[in-house]
């Protein structure tokens, strides 16, 4: 999605899907005419942005050495320009009338005596703070730590308004554990979910890959359990990087998921 909030509409009108999730354009873009206008388009299609999801300048995900020292809010050199942006997204989605903003917050240190620890608190406490003031949630997408470590952060966090966008594929991805165990784990602050699939590197210390929804590791009739017996009530957002036009895959996706709902 670029800075002209060039979303295609046209499909997701196409597979009449309610509600995306959009990725905050760049800085230039971010203006209240440019929010106004795209939220009439939204509005006339009725389609309802649930989140608005931050992304930064110089973040790679190119291998698994390379992330943690470029993702997020965890890299000290680049923390507190990013975190200024992040609060300057949230301000934008409040002018869309968004009221959840989320992003990866990056690789949290497991031990929690680790300044750079502290130092992430500190930063997440900060944005959580802004969104509060403006009656807005924050967030953090699961991926760079285990069920475990992320609900101990969140704790630790101590704001109300911290919650989990919960993608099973990357779990599965960074080797983090099993996707259905950590949604058990995590069901209380799971308010938003990715549908996404992947497989899992048989090299240490690779990435796994994404693939379609229903042909990887994920075990969506168990997924799909866990949810009805969390009594789980979120936003499902089908979500796919693959190169390429992967709307047919995503027609896919919706038809394998639609049926498991009433499982």
């Amino acid at each position: 999605i670029d800075a002209g909030l060039g979303v295609r509409l046209d499909i997701v009108r196409e597979l009449v899907v309610p509600t995306i999730h959009l990725h905050a354009p760049r800085q230039e873009t971010r203006t209240k005419g440019n929010a106004e206008q795209f939220l009439a388009k939204l509005n006339e299609m009725r389609i309802e942005i649930t989140v608005v999801f931050g992304g930064f300048e110089g973040e790679s995900y190119a291998d698994i050495p390379t992330t943690p020292r470029s993702v997020g809010h965890v890299p000290p050199e680049t923390r507190a320009a990013r975190t200024q942006e992040m609060k300057e997204i949230a301000d934008f989605a409040r002018l869309l009338g968004v009221d959840v903003v989320a992003l990866h917050l990056g690789f949290v240190p497991h031990d929690a005596s680790d300044p750079l620890y502290r130092d992430v608190l500190a930063v997440t406490r900060d944005v959580c703070d802004h969104c509060k003031g403006q009656k807005q949630a924050l967030h953090l997408e699961t991926g760079q730590e285990s069920a475990d470590s992320l609900l101990q952060f969140i704790a630790h966090v101590e704001r109300d308004n911290l919650f989990i966008n919960f993608d099973p594929a990357n779990m599965i991805l960074y080797a983090m554990g099993d996707p259905v165990a950590a949604l058990r784990l995590l069901a209380a602050r799971i308010v938003q979910i990715h549908i996404k699939d992947a497989v899992a590197s048989r090299a240490a210390g690779r990435w796994g890959k994404e693939v379609a929804v229903g042909t990887g590791d994920v075990d969506w009739r168990a997924f799909f359990e866990a949810l009805r017996h969390a009594r789980l009530s979120c936003d499902l957002m089908i979500e796919r990087e693959a190169s390429g036009d992967p709307v047919d895959e995503i027609r896919q996706t919706v038809a394998r998921v639609e049926p498991l709902l009433d499982v």
